[in-house]
């Protein structure tokens, strides 16, 4: 039992020294970690494009409400159809994982959402390839990455 007890306080130790290394993100970091996947950052804080492989790729952060956005236009709504809307939301539900198709002023995009503080340079480098997964993937196999969860049919 006592062993157990000393088990349970070094775990909730190391849970939270990471929940507090996670809760500290903020503009000036995320700039310095979108630089490592860019040649060229363009914009200010809290507003930024980039290019990542062939796409461009929008962050938008809020800090005061504490808010991160990462974004890819994929395509005018008009030139959808209702198969490709469906399969859209399927993959929100199974493939596409953390990042999600959106509609935003009449067009089709790779979203990915999160609180801003919260982030860690993980998750970021992982939504950054999700969201451009996403977009590359629309209309063919709907991924985000690798994982896929299985469908119900």
């Amino acid at each position: 039992m006592k062993n157990f007890k000393y088990i349970l306080i070094i775990t909730f130790l190391i849970v939270g020294f990471n929940v507090v290394q996670a809760q500290k993100m903020d503009n000036k970091k995320l700039e310095k970690i979108l630089l490592k996947h860019t040649d060229k950052l363009e914009g200010n804080p809290g507003y930024w494009q980039f290019k990542y492989f062939q796409l461009y790729l929008i962050v938008v952060t809020d800090e005061t409400h504490n808010r991160m956005r990462i974004i890819t236009p994929i395509v005018k709504v008009e030139e959808l159809d209702s198969t490709l809307m469906a399969q859209a939301l399927k993959a929100n539900f199974h493939s596409v994982l953390d990042a999600k198709y959106a509609i935003a002023d009449d067009i089709l995009w790779s979203v990915f959402l999160h609180p801003l503080k919260e982030l860690t340079e993980e998750q970021i480098e992982s939504a950054i390839k999700q969201v451009y997964s996403a977009s590359v993937t629309f209309g063919t196999s709907f991924s985000g990455g690798d994982l896929v969860f299985p469908v119900a049919e």
